[in-house]
Parts: structure tokens; sequence; C-alpha cells
């Protein structure tokens, strides 16, 4: 899944540069549709992300790039890969400004863990999943 978000003066830190909890938070959101698109109708929450550093600072009126990439299925838990590039208004290149793993877990409408792989319905086994979006399917990261 690709998102983009444009740094507004509301998003920086009292030293002018994007605030990192703000980052956080989107990339947290981003990563959560990305999951809730790959498994409709389940229910996943945040349980980690396996690091946390800001590469390079971000600076207002820059062009954010997040991209998200289901790298893991487990028995209750799915993971991606997070790339956050910036791209300042007046420089044609993106660089790379942070990048993590983050992982959700399905849960049912108790908070208890739940499996993904019920997460598959028959609307996985069919061909009608969008190009470059995967099924979600445990028998699909088998392949």
């Amino acid at each position: 899944m690709i998102s983009y978000k444009l740094v507004m003066p509301e998003h920086m830190n009292q030293y002018g540069v994007l605030f990192g909890g703000n980052l956080l938070k989107w990339v947290d959101e981003i990563a959560w549709m990305a999951v809730s698109l790959d498994y409709p109708g389940a229910r996943f929450v945040t349980i980690g992300m396996d690091r946390v550093e800001f590469k390079k600072s971000v600076s207002g009126g820059s062009i954010l790039r997040f991209e998200i990439i289901r790298q893991r299925v487990g028995r209750t838990s799915v993971t991606y890969e997070a790339r956050v590039s910036r791209r300042e208004l007046h420089e044609s290149l993106e660089d790379v400004i942070f990048s993590t793993d983050i992982t959700f877990v399905r849960v049912d409408e108790n908070g208890e863990k739940i499996p993904v792989v019920s997460a598959c319905d028959a609307h996985c086994q069919t061909e009608t999943t969008p190009p470059n979006r995967g099924t979600g399917c445990q028998a699909e990261t088998e392949r």
C-alpha cells in the first residue's frame, strides 16, 4: 500500500521540524489501513514496532511517501514493513527518513487473540483481488 502525507505547520515540534510522534501515528494508521484492507472484516490491533529510528529531519511543506508491505503472517499476527520517504518541494529526489516492521494481532470483540487464517473467507479464493494487493489468505503466504 502506498499513501502520502503533506507535512503542515501543526505537525512541527518546537525546533521547526516534524514531531516524531506525528510520524509514528501516521505509520500506525496507514499500516492499520493496509492490514484492514488485506483482511476485510477482521479486527486488528498494533502490538509493536521493531525499532524507532528517525534517520533524517523533515521540514514543513515536505511530502511524505508511506510504503507498507506485508512481510509475515503468523498464527494470530501479521507483520508489515513500513518505509517512509520524504520529498522536499525544492528537490526532485526522495530519501528514506524512517523504516520499521510493525506487527498487528487479530482479536475478537473481547480483545482475545484469534487466528488470522479464519479471516480468509470465500472471497480470498477468488481472482478478484486488485493487482499488487494480497488477499491475506494463509494459503497465499505458503505459495
